[in-house]
């Protein structure tokens, strides 16, 4: 394991090889309570950089993954699945000595979220699912995902981002924030066009999750855009209806990217929710 000096934050930047590849990730705070934030396609950790200065030098304590394949991580081709992206999750929680966690994460990560509440139920204290849904992909999806991985591979990042970037985020966020826009248009182009195409056939090949969401013991966050391009009204309603006693937040005005488009809203709905749990166990 590699280890870079702590700043004044409390913000450790670390790196450690586990199921034969190398994850990066930011450990932030020193609380007994862990909070997991997990990214999206074609992102990285540093799209929660609002929630980890709003929370790093509070109660809890931030793990913040560069998934396989993006970011600093190690890119692997072919196919990565959202239970091998779980496995890499759960093996760095084990290496950080971490029995259990609230586990919170965006489109594909929230969808990672699933897959780790699927294989890891008893490791969950809470989920936070965030422009996300629980629905398998149809064959019609199958198909478009598999071409654009092949799209990627062979013309790269610059113009599928350029291309999607609308999508990612609202259109008043695009002309009133230009720093976003920048921040989410330079992560999708710093993406690995072999990492993210693998992720893409990996998630054209995910089940659906409705049952996992249905019995969930623990609290959950659900927060969507009412711009989203991605995620519906309908699919935040079903993940509410199916998560017994879930809070649903609804952003006027947003699209893909909450955490980031309106990161004050969002950090007050993560804090309220992070509320609601006692100490961890010891």
């Amino acid at each position: 394991m590699s280890r870079h000096p702590e700043t004044d934050e409390g913000k450790a930047m670390s790196a450690v090889k586990l199921n034969d590849i190398t994850i990066s990730y930011d450990d932030i705070g020193h609380g007994e309570d862990v909070l997991v934030l997990l990214h999206g396609h074609p992102f990285d950790r540093s799209m929660w950089r609002p929630q980890c200065d709003a929370l790093g030098g509070k109660r809890w304590r931030l793990i913040v993954p560069d998934l396989r394949g993006y970011g600093e991580s190690t890119v692997t081709p072919s196919t990565t699945t959202l239970d091998m992206l779980a496995h890499d999750v759960a093996a760095l929680l084990d290496h950080l000595g971490i029995d259990a966690a609230v586990i919170g994460g965006l489109s594909m990560g929230g969808q990672i979220v699933m897959a780790f509440c699927h294989l890891y139920p008893q490791r969950v204290r809470g989920v936070v699912l965030a422009a996300t849904f629980p629905q398998a992909e149809t064959d019609d999806g199958k198909q478009v995902r598999n071409t654009m991985a092949d799209r990627l591979l062979r013309d790269g990042m610059e113009g599928y981002a350029a291309e999607v970037l609308p999508r990612m985020v609202a259109p008043r966020t695009l002309a009133a924030r230009p720093d976003i826009a920048a921040h989410v248009l330079g992560m999708m182009r710093g993406a690995h066009p072999i990492g993210a195409a693998a992720a893409l056939r990996g998630r054209a090949e995910r089940p659906c999750y409705d049952a996992v969401l249905s019995a969930l013991p623990v609290p959950a966050l659900i927060v969507v855009g009412d711009e989203d391009a991605f995620t519906t009204r309908a699919d935040a309603e079903r993940m509410h209806t199916l998560i017994t006693g879930s809070t649903l937040v609804w952003m006027p005005g947003v699209g893909h990217m909450p955490n980031l488009e309106h990161a004050d809203a969002f950090n007050a709905a993560l804090e309220s929710f992070l509320l609601t749990f006692g100490s961890a166990p010891t």
